[in-house]
């Protein structure tokens, strides 16, 4: 399949990046720092731009099959990139007649803090009480829209390797700080694309 990637450059980016590759896929990388990717050539298209920028995006969203998303604040506690990303990102999968959307948020965003321990509720309300509310107002424009979306909720990420153990649902009762790897959260990401199971719906993820 051919894939627009937006956010290929972080950490889990990286993963998704990568995975897709090894299966196969052809990717089309939207990034601001192209010398963070891997130059492995063939496969994988790098466009240097800004996701917030539709003209751009328009660019890139041509003759995609799907798009696949790990934006996020990088080390910013105080960024809207999310919300300007998808503000811009909308219209832009409607003009380019791309209606498939895996979409990487976060547990702990909107409805998914009444799953919160106790622990994951105090880090939420102090670290990321910033990021969370624009996350959270992405996500619904998200789920108000008509696109084929799935909204990716991890818990706490790790840089810890591929398990492929991992649990997916829609509902936990937590304790502590569950962990997930990225590397796991970008294997699931892309057996979306070939799953209806969780369209226009928030799935969590956890180890």
């Amino acid at each position: 399949m051919r894939l627009l990637l937006l956010g290929a450059t972080g950490p889990t980016g990286l993963q998704l990046v990568g995975q897709a590759l090894e299966q196969g896929h052809h990717v089309t990388a939207l990034v601001r720092s192209p010398e963070k990717l891997p130059r492995v050539g063939g496969r994988l298209t790098v466009l240097v731009g800004d996701v917030t920028d539709e003209q751009e995006l328009a660019s890139a969203a041509v003759g995609q099959d799907a798009v696949l998303s790990t934006m996020g604040s990088g080390r910013s506690l105080t960024s809207d990139i999310v919300s300007r990303t998808v503000d811009a990102l909308v219209p832009t999968m409607h003009d380019a007649g791309v209606d498939r959307l895996i979409f990487l948020s976060a547990f702990g965003v909107n409805e998914t803090y009444a799953q919160a321990s106790l622990p994951q509720r105090f880090f939420y309300r102090t670290m990321l009480r910033k990021i969370y509310p624009d996350k959270g107002k992405a996500d619904r424009k998200l789920l108000a829209g008509d696109l084929d979306v799935t909204l990716v909720y991890p818990v706490t990420l790790t840089n810890r390797p591929f398990t492929g153990t991992y649990r997916v649902g829609d509902r936990f009762e937590f304790k502590g700080m569950p962990k997930i790897s990225r590397a796991d959260v970008a294997h699931f990401m892309l057996t979306q694309l070939t799953d209806p199971t969780w369209y226009r719906r928030t799935v969590i993820l956890t180890n």
